[in-house]
């Protein structure tokens, strides 16, 4: 199912007069105005995703209870059964009964337009958290599993993706401190609800705004923030402004270090290190990558420091060019500052290329994007989108479409009757509304973005894992974003695109220089953009290292920004107090790197020379897509690539995408 928050309706379109394009029944499904669903006494009513219960808010309580009643007879089950394979489909059985709640629940908690179904979604996602955490500090469930996996002859009989699935059980156990005495065990629980309580509290440090008086600020700058009496308030960086004041006054007002913030940042550090050493690691680090493809910190910063190597010559040349900007603009401070690349650059960017984004949303209508997604995957991988009525009560808006083919909803796995169950994903967008004039038109970073998202449903769709545990985006983290990165590929190559860009009026198709400026423009001053992700990656490392921390989280900001990004450190800023992904991607920042890394490899060797490649196609959905979390990340990606990657190769891959394509000079002339 595909919804969007209210900015404008997903799928929110005309009624089709004026639209001289013929679109197919998915690309219309999404530019044509809904006409009210018809009234069917006799049809069948359902709840929210076909869930009964959720016809009203109260049936939260009643699903919740249900999947509660049926958790404690699998623990009844698991416990009195003898270890063999079975026990690892019980737990499955166990994790998808609370999933089915708790992450429907996740989803509307945030989504719904009722506050009733809102309150009852938090109320149940507490309620499923807390029996999580009693099943977690379960000796007898743990001993359940144990007895198997200590069993050798017992393990070696199983295949390789229950063993994994076993493994993956017992790891979540094990980090919650199953496996120590009761004394120690209290603690980690401990620990475990203060780093919640942590993590909860730095989040919403993370989005405050800051406040300063008013007569502090120039005058002829105040009317670029909010004001509140006798102060302005200052929510963000404002890296879009032209004035250089505005964009310094917004850093350093809003980075300026905020002492409850600070003493909430250097607790949840320390408190996670404290939790990583009691179940047995030298670092929060190490036992956050366990299972990843990185498997230890050690490779994270090898690759971190090769690809700032590799790096520094190209990011030296973006922040020069950058600087003959600022001087051509405004040569009366020339200084580059950390408040300075965002702006510069998409004036470089534009003036350039020429790629103002409002001249390219005609061609990318919401159907024309959905009917081009829809042809690719066709052509790629065999599937098709097929648009279906919902029953009434399944969805809340007419602005959600319905898809049988990113938030799971319910995961897919094996059933004991030998069927299938099939996952369901959303997609929640912010999109423009449509207008009497005008279908939802979407900008290219709108229309990248819905491939993108679309890629994490692709993946969730047709994984076919025997265990719900491992469904889909159920994976490490550091390979859950290449289908969704690798997707991008595609929304950027002219082949793929020319196939449903088309003007929403006349039908034209998008000319191809356009394109391949759009592509180019991206390249801008790219090796800087990567080089600052590299920053925060080492310095989300570093942080989640050897504690205690050899300085304050500012010293250390400080000295990693001069080693690994190169624009001077500003006085009295505090920038890690806004680094909202310290939450929930803490020693895992540089997850995004590396599966660009590997998106990049998988496009150059499988899909550059033919996109449409139907056999690259099956291999992908084979190889990737189809074991979810459900087999070791660097084997899926050694049996796509038919080799297994070094360092290097990542670093390597990394570094190409940054180069201008020849192509683009040949085709852009044309």
């Amino acid at each position: 199912m595909l919804c969007a928050r209210r900015l404008g309706g997903l799928g929110a379109g005309l009624r089709g007069r004026w639209v001289s394009t013929s679109w197919s029944p998915v690309g219309a499904a999404f530019n044509v105005q809904p006409q009210g669903r018809r009234l069917d006494l006799f049809g069948e009513r359902r709840g929210l995703f076909g869930v009964p219960e959720l016809s009203a808010p109260e049936g939260f309580r009643v699903a919740q209870e249900k999947a509660l009643r049926k958790t404690e007879q699998l623990v009844r089950r698991v416990c009195s059964a003898p270890p063999g394979p079975q026990t690892v489909l019980i737990f499955d059985e166990l994790s998808d009964s609370l999933c089915r709640v708790a992450d429907l629940a996740d989803f509307v908690k945030i989504a719904h337009p009722e506050a009733a179904f809102r309150e009852a979604a938090e109320e149940a996602c507490r309620s499923i958290g807390a029996m999580v955490e009693t099943l977690n500090t379960n000796v007898e469930l743990y001993q359940s599993l144990q007895k198997l996996l200590a069993d050798k002859k017992l393990v070696d009989s199983l295949d390789p993706e229950t063993r994994r699935v076993a493994e993956l059980f017992m790891f979540d156990f094990e980090i919650s401190g199953i496996h120590l005495d009761r004394e120690k065990r209290k603690r980690a629980v401990d620990l475990n609800v203060k780093i919640l309580d942590l993590s909860s509290a730095f989040l919403m440090g993370t989005h405050f705004p800051s406040k300063i008086e008013k007569h502090l600020l120039p005058e002829h700058i105040r009317h670029h923030f909010e004001q509140a009496g006798d102060h302005v308030l200052v929510d963000g960086l404002r890296t879009e402004v032209p004035d250089d004041l505005v964009r310094e006054a917004a850093y350093k007002i809003f980075l300026y270090p905020n002492a409850g913030q600070l003493k909430c940042l250097e607790e949840l550090l320390s408190n996670r290190d404290l939790l990583a050493k009691l179940v047995g690691y030298s670092t929060y680090s190490h036992r956050a990558l366990q299972g990843t493809m990185a498997k230890n910190p050690e490779t994270v910063m090898q690759f971190l420091e090769k690809l700032s190597d590799k790096l520094s010559e190209r990011t030296m040349k973006d922040f020069e060019m950058i600087r003959g900007m600022k001087m051509k603009l405004n040569p009366q401070n020339s200084e580059l500052m950390p408040w300075d690349p965002p702006y510069y650059s998409g004036v470089i960017r534009a003036e350039r290329y020429d790629s103002e984004p409002s001249s390219y949303c005609p061609f990318f209508s919401l159907g024309a994007c959905m009917e081009g997604l829809n042809t690719l995957f066709n052509r790629l991988l065999g599937i098709s989108l097929c648009v279906e009525q919902p029953a009434e009560g399944e969805v809340w808006s007419e602005d959600v479409r319905k898809l049988d083919c990113h938030f799971t909803i319910r995961g897919g796995r094996l059933k004991e009757d030998g069927g299938y169950q099939l996952p369901v994903v959303v997609l929640m967008l912010n999109l423009p509304h449509s207008s009497k004039t005008l279908p939802t038109l979407l900008t290219p970073g709108m229309m990248e973005n819905l491939f993108h998202e679309m890629g994490h449903a692709m993946h969730s769709m047709l994984g076919r894992t025997r265990y719900q545990h491992v469904t889909g985006t159920r994976c490490p983290t550091d390979f859950a974003e290449v289908p969704s990165i690798l997707m991008e590929y595609f929304a950027n190559d002219y082949r793929v695109v020319h196939q449903f860009a088309r003007h929403y009026q006349t039908g034209q198709s998008l000319p191809r220089n356009m394109v391949s400026r759009l592509c180019e423009s991206k390249k801008v001053c790219a090796a800087a953009d990567m080089q600052l992700q590299v920053f925060y990656a080492a310095l989300d490392q570093i942080y989640h290292g050897k504690h205690p921390l050899r300085s304050s989280t500012t010293d250390i900001l400080r000295d990693t920004q001069e080693k690994f990004y190169g624009l001077p450190y500003v006085p009295n800023t505090a920038w890690q107090l806004r680094f909202s992904h310290l939450v929930g991607y803490g020693a895992k920042y540089y997850s995004y790197l590396v599966s660009r890394a590997v998106a990049s490899m998988v496009w150059r060797e499988c899909f550059l020379r033919d996109p449409f490649n139907r056999a690259a196609g099956e291999r992908y959905r084979r190889e990737m897509l189809a074991h979810g979390g459900g087999k070791e990340p660097l084997l899926m990606v050694q049996g796509m690539l038919q080799k297994c990657p070094s360092i290097d190769d990542f670093v390597n891959a990394l570094v190409a995408d940054l180069d201008m394509d020849l192509e683009t000079f040949l085709t852009d002339s044309k």
